[in-house]
């Protein structure tokens, strides 16, 4: 790994206050999170401890009511936090944007009387939540879940398996959605289970490519109780909810997308500087620089979408269809340039005393969560030439 230190980003932030988070999420990232990156992954540990930090630091909850434990930022501005996490290390800039997918339900749908009950632990008290859509058998075609809830009295009885969770087996909460009603989208109905719930259980954690230090498991649930009051929205509208969740957790994933991509160009510029051959640094040579060119283009321009559609949605403007752009340039951009850095870096690129492999590996799974690719292009495609078989 170079010594040489990355210049900063250069970002247009609305107010003072965003300036001055983007310093401290910075500093939080090179002095607690980066140094230990590598060796945790590596060795497929969890790094609970710096979750905890970022919640004292008020970092768990940025684009939620500051009335609840909050952080009252624009999307503008937590996304630009979640790339600078993402920087440092994927599994926490992820981590970060699934809790906060996975707060999303109660803290727009939920009652007054659930939010003032539930979000002021889930934003700034140390939890961590996790989102529980996908099954085994309904992964993209997710409206066709068969995790069951029945009403029993005043409580819900959920049986089913969810499949592909972040934070699956060690969260303090998970956003359940499960089948109500009739087959379909309109039968779904979303609820609060907390994470010690008996009849709640996390298999074995999935051996995966990349990102080891991020646990993905299935998350079992064998007659789990719940009360009605743990049912977030209406019964029925958990699909919706699901949906409107994922459109900004989308973009969480492009800031994370870009976040890592900027830290692999970071790499490649660094060792591309110092690396002699033939009497000069490779950089100089034309045919690395214009990788360098064009992989710094995909990082700006990944940027510059991802926050183009933030700013809809902080101006209350529709904003799905940027979202899927946006999710889908970024993700497709970091697995480019990371690809180019290890390239870049040649044969030490190859190897684990170079950063490049890891963020190589580790950008693949951003192509395929909260929807993938094709299903982004799928959605795009709907929004600019309308619906399918018309």
């Amino acid at each position: 790994m170079s010594d040489r230190d990355p210049q900063p980003v250069e970002r247009q932030l609305p107010t003072e206050e965003a300036r001055d988070l983007l310093a401290l999420v910075r500093e939080i990232g090179r002095r607690e999170i980066a140094p230990k990156a590598a060796e945790e992954e590596d060795a497929g540990r969890f790094p609970r401890e710096v979750f905890t930090l970022l919640s004292e630091s008020g970092l768990l909850g940025l684009p939620y009511d500051s009335e609840y434990g909050g952080g009252d930022q624009p999307y503008e501005v937590y996304l630009q936090v979640l790339e600078e996490l993402a920087m440092a290390r994927l599994t926490v800039g992820l981590g970060v944007s699934v809790h906060t997918l996975a707060s999303y339900a109660l803290a727009t749908y939920g009652t007054k009387q659930q939010q003032v009950e539930h979000l002021p632990a889930m934003l700034g008290g140390g939890l961590l939540g996790a989102y529980c859509l996908s099954e085994p058998s309904s992964g993209s075609d997710a409206a066709s879940l068969r995790t069951k809830a029945v009403r029993d009295g005043d409580q819900w009885v959920i049986n089913g398996t969810k499949a592909w969770i972040t934070h699956g087996g060690i969260a303090d909460f998970y956003t359940v959605m499960a089948r109500t009603g009739e087959d379909g989208p309109r039968g779904i109905t979303a609820f609060l289970v907390p994470g010690d719930t008996p009849g709640l259980s996390g298999a074995v954690p999935e051996k995966k490519m990349g990102m080891k230090g991020s646990p993905t498991a299935q998350v079992h649930l064998d007659g789990v109780r719940v009360g009605d009051d743990r049912r977030i929205g209406e019964e029925g509208q958990g699909f919706f909810i699901a949906l409107s969740a994922l459109d900004s957790g989308r973009l969480g994933i492009a800031a994370c997308a870009i976040g890592l991509a900027q830290a692999a160009l970071d790499e490649a510029v660094a060792y591309a500087t110092e690396r002699r051959q033939f009497g000069h640094p490779i950089a100089d040579f034309q045919g690395l620089r214009f990788m360098i060119a064009d992989m710094a283009t995909q990082v700006e321009a990944g940027r510059a979408l991802y926050l183009a559609a933030a700013r809809l949605r902080d101006a209350g403007k529709p904003f799905a269809k940027q979202a899927a752009m946006a999710k889908l340039h970024c993700t497709d951009a970091a697995m480019k340039v990371t690809t180019d850095a290890v390239q870049i870096l040649g044969g030490y690129g190859y190897t684990a005393d170079f950063p490049a492999e890891r963020y190589m590996r580790e950008a693949k799974v951003l192509q395929i969560v909260e929807g993938t690719n094709q299903i982004q292009r799928m959605v795009i495609a709907r929004h600019v030439a309308g619906p399918e078989g018309r």
